[in-house]
Order: C-alpha cells, then structure tokens, then sequence
C-alpha cells in the first residue's frame, strides 16, 4: 500500500504560542460489535438522575452532581441573557422570594402572638394557685376545743365561703378579660417594636450566594426555573425545600468536617473543559477494590458517610463556580465505566438510591455534559429499561463512547492538554501544564507525518508527542539552515509499540539557526490521533 506523507512547519518564537487546535474525527476502526453497542448506548443512556437524577455516573451509582445549565456562561450580554418569558418568570419568583424573606417563611417566623397569650396564661394560673392556697390556710387553722367549737365553725365557714367567692369571681373576671388583656399586650408590644426596635430582616444564602444581594441571584433563580420547566410556583416550593434540607443537613458544618481522602482518587477534579467548565471524573472502577468497597458501602454507616463526603466534595465544588452573569456556572462530568462493578451489587444500588434523592431535588441544573467513558456492555442492559422516561433535553446532554473511542470523545469538549494522561490526554504536570496548548492531528492508515520547528536563534526546546494506541515508527532530528552543516539526529528512528509509553518527551540545546523535525510513520490500517505541544526557552551558552 503506497504511504501518504504530510508534512507541518511550524516557527518557534522566543515564546511557543499556546494552542488548542482540536478536530475529532471519526475513528473507523471500530469493530462491529463495538459499533454497534455505542449506537445502542447511545439510544438508551440514562441520566438517572434527570436533573434531578443526574447524578448516577454507572448504572447503579451515582457520584457526581444531577442537572445541566450548559448554556450558563455562554450568554452574549445581560439585556440577551434570558428570553423575555424566562425574564418575567424570574421577576415573579423574585417578588415571592422576597415576601417569603420579609415573612421569615425560610425559618421560623417571630412568635409575638403566642407568647402574648403564654404570659397572660401563666398570670391567670397564678390567680387560681392562690385562690386554692388560701382556701387551704383558712380550712387548716380551724382549731377548737368543744365549748367554741359551733361558734368557730360558723365564723370559720363564713369566712371561706366568702373568701371563695370573692377568689372565684376574681378568677372568673380574670378569664373573661384573658382575651382583652392579650389583645392589649400584643397591640402594646407591636407598638414598642414598631417604635423601637425594626423588624429583623431574614438573611437567606445557598451554595455561598445571598439571595436578592446582586446579580448572582438571577443564575440561582434560572436554575430552579428551568429544573421546574420555568412554573413558577414548583420553581419556589422547589427552592424552600432546598434550603429547608440544607439546614436539617447542616450543610454549614459539614463543610468543616474531615472525612478523609479514600474516595480522592474515585472522585476528583481536573482541568477545564473548552467552555471553560470545570470537570469532575468519576472512576467507578476503583470500587473493584475489595477493601475500599467494604469500607465505603458494607453497612449503612459507611454509606451514610459516603453520602456526607460526596455532598461535601459537591458543594466545594459549586463554590467555585462564577455566579455573576456571564460567568461559569456548571461542570463536565466524566463517568469513568471501565471495570465498573456491576449491577449485582446491592450495597452500590443503596447508596445510589441515597444519593438520589437528594441530589435530584437539591442541585437543579449544575452539570452541563455527561461523559461516559469505557462503557461496558452490561451497561446497555441495565439502561434500556429507563430510555422511556427520559426527555430530549435529558439525553441531549449525554454522551456515550465505548474502550475504542473515549479519548476522542473526551476531545471533542477537553483539549488535550487538559485531559488526564490515563484518558489519552497530555496532563501529567511536569515540564508542561494545562496552560501549554496542544495540536491534534488525525494520522490516516499507511501514511506519514513530519512536524518541523523552525529556530531563529539559539534556544532551549522541549517538546511532548504521544499517539493513542502508538504502533507507529517515530524519530526526531534537527537540522542546521548553513548547507555545510550535518543534521544531528536526536532521535533514532523506532518502533513504538501500543503498551510501550504513553508520552514522548525529548529536550535539544541548539545553538544556531535551523529546525528540528519529527517524523511519525503509520504503517498500521487504523487512523491515528497524534498530539504534540513544544515550548522554547533561552539558551544559558
């Protein structure tokens, strides 16, 4: 088979300009079997966690955050944010998100009222008590010998039939005027606060953001609105269920708490998407892990905690994100499914449960994409049964690639360089990080590729290469412009092998002008991705 060859020149400023020129193409090396289960998947993958249930990341768990805002952040300008219906619906639910704060309808309301009529109770009570000891006092000093004894008991009867009457139509009156008297109290005590003392307004935040403070408000009330199709009256019941839960959660304090870091390499963040979404990975087959499945889901304690954890990494991560109006409001989350436990194990589906409830009703609209990855094909089964349940705007935001294709797929929303080095990405935070852009190149079957960097002056260069799935031939030189010059070779030519490595680093001192070339030969009958990012820095010769 003839070999196409290609060939890239690029110059080497002082300073690498950054890039992240990223083009997917489809892979057609995909077998059938893998073909056909991805378009499967593709039909049948469940959110179940729709807004609400979007937090499951396998079939049966769900860790990360439910609900999608993608188009948070992306907005032009604050008169075109929201259409005119969704403005108006934000206004209506502003104005009962006020009264309820001018009512203390989020927390207890001031209790003047009740006790008003505490207070006159107990007075009235205290009326009765001293009728009744006083009855008892008489009664007890009767004390006669038998000579007074008719003389005594008729002024001693006489006493306390008259002390009793007069003590009950005192208490009589008493409980005729307990009405007018609470009245009066209250009328008084409504008076001296009015006079005094204002009325203390009721200060209401949720995830860090003060409501009716500023702009960040309008993003809190969009999510509510759109998780509840933009009803406004659901949107509100929505919202003071939700801050109703996270003071019985104690969400507050359980962001102060150490829960330890078992699940830190299970559930982490990394990088940005290319809308500038943070990404959340999820790795599920962590939980293969006898022991770590054992100390996380064994018993309902350890899932409870479990629970704890998860809210607690959620909420630190959405107070990071940029409320105001043309920020960030939303993450990526990547659903890691290779060796996934499966859907036998009862304790996962426990903890699925647990998390679902809250999640789908107390974190409307945070997740703009949902990436499954390495998706096995049991996941199929265990998803087609929910597919009827699910809405157009659910499964629009879910994105679904078997082993073969997830590197490309995750390409399509990260740039290289922000993807973790174990996805097919460049991110492994040593000579580069996530700032030094990336190129991608799609490397046809039996063709080559040569990048050449061009230099000017005497320079440092390092630079990064990795194919997925390598099997290809890769060599490195550089050669000087002056024609009576040699070209160095910095690296042979050789066999890459597709378990060999995943990133090429090589670093060359040169020391006059030139440039420094690449080849990568694809002898295979599959296309290849190829990445590669460079950067230069002044020679110390």
């Amino acid at each position: 088979m003839a070999e196409e060859h290609k060939q890239t020149t690029i110059p080497i400023p002082k300073e690498v300009e950054k890039t992240s020129n990223v083009q997917i193409l489809a892979d057609n090396s995909a077998n059938d079997a893998e073909t056909e289960t991805k378009n499967v998947v593709e039909n049948v993958v469940a959110k179940e966690m729709v807004e609400e249930e979007e937090e499951e990341v396998t079939s049966e768990f769900k860790v990360c955050i439910t609900e999608n805002g993608a188009e948070m952040g992306s907005e032009d300008d604050d008169n075109n944010k929201y259409p005119e219906l969704e403005m108006k619906a934000m206004e209506e639910l502003k104005k009962l998100i006020q009264n309820a704060i001018n009512n203390h309808e989020f927390t207890d309301p001031p209790l003047i009222q009740e006790q008003v009529e505490e207070e006159a109770n107990a007075d009235h009570k205290t009326i009765e008590e001293e009728t009744n000891e006083e009855s008892e006092e008489a009664t007890n000093k009767v004390t006669v010998d038998e000579d007074g004894t008719k003389t005594v008991e008729a002024i001693v009867e006489t006493i306390i039939v008259h002390t009793s009457a007069e003590k009950l139509q005192n208490s009589s009156a008493a409980s005729a005027s307990l009405s007018s008297v609470v009245t009066s109290q209250f009328e008084k005590l409504q008076q001296e606060t009015d006079t005094t003392t204002p009325p203390s307004v009721e200060e209401v935040s949720i995830w860090g953001v003060p409501l009716l403070k500023d702009e960040r408000t309008d993003t809190i009330i969009w999510k509510f609105l759109r998780a509840r199709d933009f009803q406004v009256n659901e949107a509100f019941k929505m919202m003071k269920s939700t801050i109703k839960w996270r003071k019985e959660f104690k969400i507050d304090e359980l962001m102060e708490e150490d829960l330890g870091e078992d699940l830190e390499k299970v559930v982490f963040m990394h990088g940005y998407s290319k809308e500038g979404n943070p990404v959340c990975y999820n790795v599920f087959g962590g939980f293969q892990d006898k022991e770590l499945y054992k100390k996380t889901f064994s018993d309902e304690e350890k899932r409870e905690k479990f629970l704890k954890w998860r809210i607690q990494f959620l909420e630190k991560s959405i107070r990071k994100l940029d409320f105001f109006t043309k920020g960030v409001s939303t993450i990526v989350q990547v659903n890691d499914l290779k060796n996934s436990p499966g859907p036998g194990k009862w304790e996962l589906r426990q903890a699925t449960k647990q998390a679902l409830h809250l999640l789908q009703d107390n974190y409307p609209e945070f997740v703009s994409k949902q990436v499954f990855i390495n998706v096995p094909w049991w996941y199929v089964a265990v998803n087609k049964m929910i597919r009827p349940f699910l809405t157009q705007r659910t499964t629009s935001k879910f994105v679904v690639a078997g082993p073969s294709k997830s590197a490309e797929t995750l390409f399509s929303y990260i740039a290289p360089e922000q993807v973790p080095i174990q996805y097919g990405g460049l991110s492994k935070g040593e000579e580069f990080d996530t700032k030094d852009g990336a190129t991608q190149i799609i490397m046809q079957p039996a063709s080559k590729e040569t990048i050449e960097f061009a230099v000017t002056e005497a320079c440092n260069v390092t630079w990064e290469v990795r194919v997925l799935g390598w099997d290809v031939n890769y060599g490195a030189e550089f050669v000087p412009n002056a024609s009576d010059a040699y070209t160095i070779i910095i690296q042979k030519m050789k066999k890459v092998g597709p378990t060999q490595q995943s990133i090429i680093t090589n670093t060359f001192n040169i020391g006059e002008p030139g440039k420094v070339v690449l080849s990568i030969h694809n002898s295979s009958s599959k296309k290849k991705i190829l990445l590669y990012r460079l950067k230069s820095k002044p020679s110390c010769d």
